[in-house]
């Protein structure tokens, strides 16, 4: 949008995203002796998933291009990874611009824009954080649209309307982009009103995805579509071995090989520009680099350090006393422990940047979730401030968290710099999952002791992984010593069932010798698949439905009974019967992950000796849904990526190698895999909206293991489920 000249200072919401953040820690740094139940208190907020957004939202000429044509232009400071968020904020700006949908293109800002989000995007958060900001930056927008016609019209603003993309009163109209050319002084006004959710007519429509269009007909939309004139092609020696750092390189072979630009030797990298890809993979391939690698690690060896037990304990949730309850021997008591492999992102487009430096200026173009922050890591690579660096953001074919650190694109920058010219890298599929930086594996332990009625007297889990949220670069360093566990690991592992008197979780970290960080959902998955498998044996140990053990066991207040609603839902849907019928079963879990309760059942069958998952009934409650075909379609592909995560994937370690390295030998869930039917009923319970990408994740593995324990009569306690 041209013509705004208004100046602001800190807006009030800033101000309180500021102040909360300052004073947690202030009071986490300097109440040492109450760190333990500040933790807890700070665990069970971050549990909830209110990730507030941390960018500059006062201003909408930062967000809004309107042209003489009258399209709306909105640039998002989220990226796209195929979970349909620009279709949300656009659906979002129509509703309060009072525009139609069809006028409004959402794409990537790029960072010299001024519009960068100083979080990233992942952790379900990009609709829910950004639904205040977008709101009243586009009411602000139609405010000062009106205004401008009214002065133009020489009327009283009180007696017009923005709708359809026009300026109307009673006798005349104007379209958004006429008032534009129009004016060239813009005041940004206080507090715009805000439409009422009774006369949404955008908002909780099933409109077409914004990107249809160019996914259909293969528009050049992603990081590795992306060319620029003159460009050249990098490629960099990368290990193979765990814990491998480079020492020397040996480049005589590679200089003189055809199509080489430069070789370039930096002290923690080597690598090639040449005229074409093939011809800077064979250079770098010519390279006899010396790697110092000093163990040779098994996967036994990484089982052996991933234990409960091992590692640093970190209280993450208490009530009660449960040990004293354990102590006293007069309860049933169940113990289990359970199992979860190394897994890999395995996202369809491989990681790849493309960057041009010039004496004062970088432009990178590369698929990332983390943008401000890999700017910044660049500029500091570049010896650049950041505002020289313009990061311009792709859509990305899959992320699930393996774009939050984004080094290739540093080094796609260093050798840009070496040659003067735009280079492109690109990883081979090898070096993707070779390099990756994994879904750590976990081991987790959870004991019970029941009471006569059957009820769960007191409860204690344990659940041990390495690093996730800790490998997010923006993160600052001081973190850990503030908050004490890694969050990350964790999620998943906090006790949703408030009604049992006693319980305690507790998170063993352990540092591993290999790259983890986020993988889909974090740790949801392999801690849901635990403690939901768990409630399961407990009911039947109890002698109750396991239905009715779990709505038993849960509180009453607005959280619990949303829990309880998307159980009971899920269970008559899809007519829950807790034996086996035939050669079919059924199982429930269920889980609360970012403030968004789930609950799945999976009818299950067993066919030449293998898991089969015939239906998954989902009870989901997003709070207000923006676009149920969205919403839909993320607990389709959640329950999807869950269930091939649940049957088939799983890495190993060999001779200090993590392998596989492609697919096929990694096992994912192909077409013929998937469920004959996935059945969605959505439910709302709260006014705006929450998480939807990865909570509808939490329950999948679960449901099927306790399914497969129906037809089979075994528990199963390891991921990949195996019968």
């Amino acid at each position: 949008m041209a013509g705004s000249n208004s100046k602001k200072g800190v807006s009030r919401r800033q101000f309180v995203v500021r102040t909360l953040l300052g004073g947690a820690g202030i009071a986490l740094g300097t109440t040492y002796l109450l760190r333990n139940p500040l933790r807890r208190k700070f665990n069970a907020f971050i549990d909830k998933g209110d990730v507030p957004y941390l960018g500059a939202p006062d201003d909408p000429a930062l967000w809004f291009e309107i042209t003489p044509e009258n399209h709306i232009i909105l640039n998002s400071p989220k990226v796209e990874m195929g979970q349909g968020v620009f279709t949300g904020l656009a659906q979002i700006a129509a509703e309060e611009l009072g525009a139609d949908y069809a006028q409004i293109r959402v794409v990537h800002a790029p960072t010299a824009s001024g519009n960068v989000d100083e979080v990233a995007t992942g952790g379900s958060t990009s609709i829910r954080s950004l639904w205040p900001v977008l709101r009243e930056l586009s009411a602000a927008l139609r405010e000062m649209l009106k205004q401008g016609a009214a002065q133009l019209w020489d009327v009283p603003v009180d007696g017009l309307v923005a709708e359809g993309g026009r300026i109307r009163s009673e006798n005349r109209s104007m379209s958004f982009g006429e008032v534009i050319a129009s004016l060239d002084h813009w005041e940004v006004p206080d507090n715009p009103p805000l439409r009422q959710a009774s006369d949404f007519k955008c908002i909780g429509e099933p409109l077409p995805r914004t990107d249809l269009a160019d996914k259909v007909f293969g528009a050049p939309i992603y990081g590795l579509d992306t060319e620029m004139p003159e460009m050249l092609y990098g490629a960099v020696a990368r290990p193979s071995h765990i814990g491998a750092r480079f020492a020397s390189a040996d480049t005589s072979e590679a200089e003189g090989m055809p199509g080489v630009v430069k070789i370039c030797l930096e002290p923690d990298f080597v690598g090639v520009v040449a005229t074409s890809a093939l011809a800077a993979e064979n250079a770098r391939n010519a390279i006899r680099v010396t790697w110092n690698a000093e163990t040779h690690w098994q996967t036994r060896d990484i089982e052996a350090l991933v234990q409960v037990g091992k590692g640093t304990p970190y209280v993450i949730q208490k009530r009660g006393n449960p040990k004293r309850v354990f102590e006293s021997g007069d309860r049933t008591s169940v113990r289990a422990e359970f199992k979860s492999p190394i897994g890999a992102h395995a996202q369809l487009e491989p990681n790849g940047a493309l960057a041009y430096v010039e004496p004062n200026a970088a432009t990178v173009i590369l698929s990332t979730q983390v943008p401000g922050h890999t700017r910044g890591q660049i500029a500091r690579r570049l010896g650049l401030d950041k505002e020289q660096v313009n990061l311009l953001p792709t859509h990305l074919g899959g992320g699930f968290g393996r774009r939050l650190n984004t080094s290739h694109a540093i080094e796609a920058a260093v050798l840009s710099k070496a040659v003067g010219k735009p280079v492109k890298c690109v990883f081979s599929r090898q070096e993707e999952f070779q390099n990756d930086e994994f879904r750590p594996p976990s081991h987790m332990v959870a004991e019970a002791c029941l009471s006569e009625s059957g009820d769960i007297a007191a409860f204690e889990f344990n659940t041990s992984s390495g690093s996730v949220i800790y490998s997010f670069g923006p993160l600052p360093g001081i973190a850990r010593n503030l908050i004490g566990s890694d969050f990350g690991a964790w999620r998943g592992g906090l006790i949703q069932y408030g009604r049992i008197p006693d319980y305690r979780s507790v998170s063993w970290f352990v540092e591993l010798p290999f790259a983890t960080a986020s993988w889909r959902g974090l740790g949801l998955l392999t801690n849901t698949f635990a403690l939901e498998s768990f409630m399961d044996e407990l009911a039947e140990k109890a002698g109750r439905d396991p239905v009715e053990f779990r709505l038993a066991h849960i509180a009453d207040d607005m959280a619990g009974n949303r829990l309880k609603a998307v159980i009971r839902a899920a269970a008559e849907r899809s007519g829950y019967r807790n034996t086996a019928e035939g050669d079919t079963a059924m199982g429930l879990a269920a889980s609360t992950d970012a403030g968004s309760p789930v609950a799945h059942v999976a009818e299950v069958t067993l066919k030449d000796g293998a898991i089969r998952v015939l239906k998954v009934t989902c009870a989901f409650d997003p709070g207000l849904v923006i676009n149920p075909d969205q919403v839909r379609a993320q607990c389709e592909g959640s329950i999807i990526m869950g269930l091939s995560a649940a049957l088939y994937e799983e890495m190993y370690v060999e001779d200090g190698e993590l392998l596989p390295v492609i697919y096929g030998p990694y096992r994912m869930a192909r077409m013929q895999d998937a469920p004959r039917e996935i059945d969605v009923v959505l439910l709302q319970g709260d006014e705006a909206p929450g998480a939807v990408g990865e909570p509808p994740m939490g329950p999948i593995a679960a449901a099927i293991a306790n399914a497969v324990y129906r037809l089979t009569g075994n528990r199963p306690r390891e991921l990949p489920l195996r019968v």
